[in-house]
């Protein structure tokens, strides 16, 4: 799994990580099964973001009527997804435990790809049927060492409540977990060459995920149905995310003899991967660091295209939590040598604040604006990628400065509209810079 373990995603994100506190990244119920108590789900036209409660007040009331299976998923949901538990919970009506099952199915699938122990002649055909065990009552496996391996002992419980959803989720789920099964096979012994195929193990990882989780939103009637149509959006959802992952974790792949970089980039740098992390080769490990974030860059206007259909607030919340963690984390690691020796992280207190700003569309923007100029201010003359990294973060502002202007309602000019403005105006300089490429010429930074 290139190379030697894998990575997949879930809530637009990862199985094994998320973005708002230190993690490490891999990868409802209808028919009147539960009672009025649980939420019904009631459709809703489209309209502009409503006030909603934030994931950090969910009342948890609800669970008082689920069954014991259904109360033991949520548990293993806390259990093992960390900070991105109280966003799921906070999802309005069935879809909530929509999620929640697909989640942890996911996660059970992750758990043995993980799993070093298991050998592949018996690893492959797990993950090629994983989908099958959903609709075996008495499947579990109890041979993974791994540390949520309980999903996988206790999947009877899981798949339970999966076939207590409503059949519009159960296809979704089961359809997904086969893709990604099949695709997590692929990459079992197969490394990540060339970009190309960076993008497509990210998309067997993430990328359905973020298919899967539209198509779970538009069939829960919470959102249109386009969201679920749109597999081009959803996908790139995924692949920020789990880029953002694999940037990041570098040296914590290396440590544990994972390699998901991509040779295509890193061989323009160094001879081995490994190689990155020596101090004499710190230029070198910048540069094609700074290459890899220019490459996850690429899928933020489709980001912010996708957040931009969505209606219903905790679906929204839900999906631009992570995005704002991502794109932050993204900023901090940029030409940051810490990445080759230790661990790049976002503050906590950073990452509260983020949690609670990024609850309507404008302030998205405006924390995409806030942290692409916190990117450009970083970028050298000297780096490889300039040129193309200045044209993406073009690209950016230009989107968040669109949509600043339309969700501004006041008469005044928006303090948002005026940040994009002023990063636009100064990526258009550094750009022209870029292209002149006059000797001697200096970035923002003096470099």
């Amino acid at each position: 799994m290139a190379g030697v373990g894998g990575k997949s995603a879930v809530s637009f994100s990862v199985l094994k990580r998320s973005f708002s506190l230190r993690g490490s990244p891999r990868s409802v119920l209808t028919g009147g099964r539960r009672s009025a108590q649980e939420g019904r789900l009631v459709a809703r036209p489209p309209h502009p973001l409503r006030a909603h409660r934030h994931p950090a007040y969910v009342c948890f009331s609800y669970q008082d009527s689920m069954s014991e299976t259904l109360r033991t998923c949520y548990v293993y949901l806390n259990q093992t997804s960390r900070s991105f538990a109280a966003v799921i919970q906070a999802l309005d009506g069935e879809l909530r435990h929509a999620v929640c099952i697909f989640y942890l199915v996911l996660r059970a699938l992750d758990t043995v790809e993980d799993d070093m122990t298991i050998p592949l002649e018996k690893k492959v055909p797990l993950l090629h049927d994983f989908h099958t065990f959903l609709y075996q009552p008495e499947w579990c496996f109890t041979e993974s060492r791994e540390k949520d391996r309980r999903v996988l002992e206790d999947f009877p419980t899981i798949s339970v409540e999966f076939r207590n959803l409503g059949q519009e989720y159960r296809d979704v789920i089961s359809d997904i977990c086969h893709r990604m099964g099949v695709g997590m096979a692929e990459f079992l012994e197969k490394k990540v060459a060339s970009m190309k195929e960076w993008d497509k193990y990210c998309h067997y990882v993430a990328g359905l995920v973020g298919i899967g989780l539209s198509r779970l939103f538009s069939a829960s009637q919470l959102e249109d149905v386009e969201v679920g149509r749109d597999t081009e959006l959803a996908n790139s959802m995924g692949l920020f995310l789990q880029k953002t992952n694999i940037i990041r974790d570098y040296l914590e792949d290396q440590q544990q003899g994972r390699a998901f970089w991509p040779q295509e980039a890193w061989s323009q740098f160094a001879s081995r991967l490994e190689d990155l992390a020596q101090p004499q080769h710190l230029s070198s490990a910048l540069s094609c660091l700074n290459l890899l974030v220019t490459d996850a860059l690429r899928h933020v206007p489709d980001v912010i295209a996708y957040l931009s259909r969505l209606r219903n607030q905790s679906v929204f919340n839900f999906c631009a939590i992570p995005q704002v963690m991502a794109i932050a984390t993204l900023s901090a690691c940029y030409n940051n040598p810490q990445v080759f020796h230790g661990v790049v992280k976002i503050r906590k207190g950073q990452a509260v604040t983020l949690m609670m700003q990024a609850t309507n569309m404008g302030a998205v923007q405006s924390i995409i604006a806030q942290y692409s100029q916190e990117i450009l201010q970083k970028v050298s003359v000297t780096d490889p990628s300039r040129e193309k990294t200045l044209c993406i973060l073009n690209v950016i502002c230009e989107k968040s400065l669109s949509g600043a202007a339309l969700s501004s309602r006041a008469h005044h000019i928006s303090p948002v509209y005026v940040s994009a403005a002023m990063l636009l105006a100064a990526l258009s300089w550094q750009y022209l810079n870029a292209t002149a490429g006059p000797p001697g010429g200096a970035d923002m930074q003096g470099h």
